[in-house]
């Protein structure tokens, strides 16, 4: 069984940093690239950063694009997001998530529970 679990969010001051993890197991975790998606309340989501299964190659959206760092332990089968410099509008529930291919935005399957990150002074 796939099981993707998200933890490190909470409340942080605005210009303030979070790291976010999300432990994966049921899966070859290596295999699959990954991504992190975020639902801000009353939007919908919002694709945020996705990391390919091998080679280190990553992608953001522009809206964090220089402020969030996406990485990978695939032998602790771990995600990462640095998030450094936020700002109020990245208040959202943070998901991470499995997709179906090597390589980030080709569709994907599952989903953890998300981790809400509130940034707020």
């Amino acid at each position: 069984e796939v099981q993707l679990v998200e933890s490190g969010g909470g409340l942080v001051q605005p210009g303030g940093s979070l790291r976010l993890s999300c432990a994966a197991s049921g899966f070859t975790f290596s295999t699959y690239a990954m991504s992190w998606v975020r639902q801000a309340p009353g939007k919908g989501p919002e694709w945020v950063s996705g990391h390919n299964s091998g080679g280190g190659a990553t992608s953001y959206a522009d809206s964090v694009k220089g402020r969030f760092t996406i990485s990978r332990d695939n032998a602790k089968n771990t995600l990462y997001l640095q998030m450094t410099s936020l700002k109020p509008e990245d208040t959202a529930v943070y998901y991470c998530a499995k997709e179906r291919s090597s390589i980030p935005l080709r569709g994907m399957d599952y989903w953890g529970k998300g981790t809400l990150v509130t940034v707020a002074s």
